[in-house]
Order: structure tokens, then sequence, then C-alpha cells
């Protein structure tokens, strides 16, 4: 599982890599590189969504490696969010940086319950043991978004 994990990650670093050595600032670089950990989150969180809405079936080895991927780099997040990365090409409102601690608070939230999440996917043998956890991630993460993201 930790090999997939870093395989994808590794993956996913070497195109932000790649895009990045063609940003001219620090704040581009940054940019990038949080919608490369957003990506890995979303590739992980989205099939554990199918899951538990019942748009796929239940499979618990596949529900707990995404679970533990998504644990894995929630907490790299954050670095991308440098002073000044509110321009650009990006959804994240300037609010971040003028309501830091909040910010802040809510993507700590996020780790907590993705680290939930993972340690109850762990022992997990069907969608209704990961159902309430699961739906308490998906809280903290659109809590979040509503907050601090812009919609398209």
């Amino acid at each position: 599982m930790k090999r997939l994990l870093l395989t994808a990650l590794a993956g996913t670093l070497l195109t932000t890599a790649a895009t990045t050595a063609f940003a001219d600032t620090p704040e581009e670089r940054a940019i990038d590189y949080r919608k490369a950990v957003f990506t890995v989150i979303g590739y992980n969180f989205g099939p554990m969504g199918a899951m538990v809405r019942g748009d796929a079936p239940f499979d618990a080895e596949v529900f707990a490696r995404n679970a533990a991927n998504v644990a894995a780099v929630s907490h790299m997040a954050i670095d991308g969010f440098i002073p000044n990365s509110d321009l650009g090409e990006t959804r994240s409102k300037p609010e971040i940086w003028t309501n830091w601690d909040d910010f802040s608070h809510m993507m700590v939230k996020m780790e907590e319950e993705v680290t939930r999440l993972a340690e109850v996917a762990q022992g997990a043998s069907s969608v209704n043991d990961v159902r309430r956890q699961f739906g308490a991630t998906a809280n903290s993460c659109r809590d979040c978004h509503d907050a601090y993201r812009t919609q398209r």
C-alpha cells in the first residue's frame, strides 16, 4: 500500500516539478504544488464517496488504501499556501490569508478527520463501518471549500 502511494505521489510530484520548473515565481510554484496535493486527495477520495453513496460496490481493501493515501498527503496541502499565492490561476480565496488562524484550524480539522477515517477503514468489513466517519471527513472538506474556495 505504501509502495503504491509513493508511486502515485512520486508521479504527481514529478508532473508538478515539470510544470513548476516553468513557473516564474514562488507563488506560482506554491499554487502548482497545492493543486498536485489536492489532485492526489481527490483521486483517492472520489472512489470512497462512490462506495459510500452506493454508486460503486464497497471494497474494504480499496477503501482502506485510499483513506490511508489521503491521510498520508493531507498534511502536505498547507505548505502550498504561502503569502501572495492567492493571485494567479487558483480557486483559493484571498480570505485564507486574512483569516489564517481559521483557515489553518480547518486544515488541521481535515487532517484529523482523514486520519480517523484511515483508522476506521482498517477494520471495516462493510460500508456501514465507514459511513459516519466518511461523512465527518467530507464535511470538514466542504466547510473549508465553502469558506475559502471559489466556485466555478
